[in-house]
């Protein structure tokens, strides 16, 4: 036991013997230090030069992907999707009918043929979006899906766009609408 004291001892001198440099030098003592006791920090000059020159050639960063969120017509939720910037729109259509599909969302879409949907903006858009158009040139990431009507004429069916069937409704029903004008 005498032995476990004195090993307890013997810290406590260390302790006070180095709060007592340390605090030699809060009074203006100052403990003599050899220049290699001094720690540097270890630094590359050379690796912020080299950011810098790769900011100035390129102001934005590439974008690799995009979230992009598509609503169907009837739908509850938003369908989100990750694709590539450089993709059209018609891919878009694609892959959003595939995984709205896939998911098994209701209402359950009367086909699984993306050529008989269009896609807008928002629901209160009336012009579809252009299948040829990239993804990276429309501006936003929510976009609004519905189904083409099919309008059957002289026993053939023939698909119409949303605007042509608001221009048909306003024609047909409100017949003074046309005097205002949009």
């Amino acid at each position: 036991m005498p032995n476990s004291k004195n090993n307890r001892k013997e810290p406590e001198k260390n302790r006070r013997g180095r709060l007592s440099e340390k605090a030699s030098s809060f009074h203006g003592k100052i403990p003599m230090m050899t220049p290699a006791e001094l720690r540097r920090p270890n630094t590359l000059p050379d690796l912020l030069s080299e950011r810098t020159v790769s900011i100035s050639l390129d102001a934005r960063p590439k974008l690799t992907k995009l979230l992009l969120n598509v609503t169907i017509q009837g739908s509850l939720g938003a369908l989100q999707l990750v694709m590539s910037p450089e993709n059209t729109v018609g891919d878009l259509i694609i892959a959003a009918v595939r995984q709205y599909s896939k998911e098994g969302r209701r209402p359950i879409l009367p086909s699984t043929d993306a050529s008989l949907c269009d896609l807008h903006y928002s629901q209160f858009s009336l012009e579809s979006l252009q299948r040829d158009e990239k993804l990276m040139a429309l501006g936003s990431r929510n976009f609004f899906m519905c189904t083409k009507t099919a309008a059957s004429k002289d026993g053939e069916s023939k698909t119409t766009s949303c605007s042509k069937e608001a221009e048909k409704v306003t024609k047909s029903i409100i017949p003074w609408l046309k005097f205002m004008n949009f």
